[in-house]
């Protein structure tokens, strides 16, 4: 038995090295048909608009971009064969690789014909950037992007996306100009919106793009061969075939074959995995697989925090939130919680890298402790006479059992009785509930699950600027205006940093801001999981796409 890793997030930077059964007397374990799963059908295979778990997992294994993140969480080199960044940091020059390949499989054969296959060229990125930066297209990472001069005009209207300053002076070389620096600008560069498109077969779909196996091509690892879904039926499944033109000594794909079964829920999964249909499937929970006889790998991605509906009479109260804050004994609580989950002060999770170091690393979130008993006992008194009442009504916070071991608020609501005369319970719900509970304001307090959705500090601090829940209480109605979002002053400053200091300072100075509402209250990162039989080596998981990547994953059974 040697020791080997399974990665858990090639778009991420933590990875943790597990015991494989893997040995060279089985083969070098390449070549392999992974049964995988995917938790409901994938919405869309379009890069550029899709953003669910389903269509992520796919989108990764069948397309390829300029850059990508290794293993360890630097940005490198993928279709670019190299990159160069103007003196003052806004322009972009990326020579492509001559070597990547667009496939279309018209003829439906295990041949890949060189007829059905032409050069991806940097005008796929420019028609790429150019969708995205589209309001008629509505990509939820348009605003990623606004970084990008012109994008600002387009967004409103003032302009066409062809405006974009994204440019193509020959068939391999890409330039984009930025309004300003942007420190995060390469780590943009390596998520499945900056994919390539292809113009001319995106027309030619005639607004089926990526909605059909007929309607999607690859310059990627892998291609789609068949996808079959009826709402209605089973056999759901989804075939991909390797890209053997994309396949060379340096663009490694081991596996040969990605079968995907289509399941509608979790437990189908989990059954699936029981019978060893599947190798490998991904959850919020280890419940019941014990690692001595599984793979199971996690990363903590999410963070959980207590958020106050801001119509509660009670709790728009700010006194009173913040008596709740300061009450809250981490170090205590610490000592109680399983690895499932750990302690957090800070509001982004350890997943959130930048170039290559763990944000938490670089900043440790124990600057925002603020437990002081005594000063939350006067906190409270405050807020009682601001609020005109002699005790706080019965509550109870409202928490997804599904997915939370919610045994250990138990510790922080009973210190809040002992110290505060009003009474805190919990009260769990199903994922169903809860979601359809925080959409129409029925709850007081909640314990709410914030995650990115791409593994950037930025992406964190736009769940404050899209979901009511999180930015109610954080930024209040009056710092609206008619332009801007509430949190879009805090998102459009951390996309001007310029070094990764400042970026760093920038992303400190921004976690400090929400806290400081204590419209949302930190308690725990939680984690996300990959769990796979021991016969697998190298699958990586991304817990914020949601994607799971098979280009490198081996097989020994």
């Amino acid at each position: 038995m040697k020791k080997t890793p399974i990665i858990i997030g090639l778009d991420i930077l933590l990875s943790a090295s597990l015991f494989s059964c893997g040995n060279s007397d089985r083969g070098d374990g390449s070549g392999h048909m992974y049964n995988a799963p995917l938790l409901n059908n994938p919405q869309s295979l379009d890069p550029q608009f899709a953003d669910d778990p389903s269509s992520s997992t796919v989108i990764k294994n069948l397309y390829s971009g300029l850059m990508m993140t290794d293993s360890e969480g630097n940005v490198v080199c993928c279709n670019a064969e190299s990159y160069d960044i103007s003196e003052d940091g806004t322009v972009y020059t990326f020579t492509l690789r001559q070597d990547n390949y667009w496939f279309f499989d018209q003829n439906g054969d295990d041949i890949i014909d060189d007829e059905e296959c032409f050069p991806v060229t940097s005008k796929d990125y420019v028609f790429a950037l150019q969708r995205v930066l589209d309001p008629k297209m509505q990509s939820p990472y348009a605003d990623y992007f606004s970084c990008i001069k012109g994008a600002e005009a387009i967004s409103y209207g003032l302009s066409g996306p062809e405006s974009a300053e994204v440019y193509s002076p020959d068939d391999n070389t890409l330039v984009i100009v930025l309004e300003q620096p942007n420190a995060e600008f390469l780590s943009l560069m390596a998520t499945a919106a900056a994919y390539p498109c292809n113009r001319e077969f995106f027309d030619s779909t005639k607004g089926r793009y990526g909605l059909d196996d007929k309607s999607v091509m690859s310059n990627g690892a892998f291609y789609v061969r068949q996808w079959f879904y009826d709402p209605y039926g089973v056999n759901n499944i989804l075939f991909m075939r390797r890209n053997e033109k994309n396949w060379s000594e340096t663009y490694d794909i081991y596996p040969s074959y990605l079968s995907f079964y289509i399941e509608r829920s979790e437990e189908d999964i989990r059954s699936l995995f029981k019978d060893e249909a599947i190798e490998c499937f991904t959850s919020m929970t280890t419940s019941p697989y014990n690692k001595k006889k599984y793979l199971i790998d996690s990363i903590p991605a999410t963070t959980l925090g207590l958020v106050f509906n801001p119509e509660d009479r009670h709790f728009s109260n700010q006194t009173l939130r913040k008596a709740l804050a300061y009450s809250i004994d981490r170090d205590s609580l610490a000592a109680q919680t399983d690895d499932d989950q750990q302690i957090a002060y800070g509001i982004i999770p350890p997943s959130v890298s930048i170039h290559g170091r763990a944000y938490r690393e670089l900043v440790s979130d124990r600057q925002f402790s603020v437990y002081n008993d005594d000063a939350a006992r006067d906190l409270y008194a405050a807020a009682k006479e601001e609020l005109g009442i002699e005790s706080v009504d019965t509550v109870k916070i409202m928490v997804n059992e599904e997915t939370v071991n919610s045994g250990w608020l138990h510790q922080i609501t009973q210190h809040w009785q002992e110290i505060f005369d009003g009474y805190i319970g919990i009260e769990g719900v199903t994922a169903e509930e809860f979601k359809e509970r925080i959409e129409s304001g029925d709850y007081s307090i909640a314990l709410y699950p914030v995650k990115g959705d791409i593994s950037m500090g930025v992406s964190v601090f736009r769940e404050f600027e899209e979901i009511p829940a999180l930015s109610g209480l954080v930024f209040p109605k009056q710092e609206i205006d008619e332009n801007y979002k509430p949190a879009e002053k805090l998102t459009r400053s951390l996309k001007t940093s310029t070094t990764t200091t400042e970026l760093v300072e920038k992303y400190t100075a921004a976690e400090q801001q929400i806290l400081d509402t204590y419209g949302f209250i930190p308690i725990f990162y939680k984690n996300s999981y990959l769990i796979a039989d021991k016969d697998n080596e190298d699958i990586f998981y991304d817990p914020c796409t949601g994607a799971v990547d098979y280009r490198l994953a081996l097989n020994y059974d």
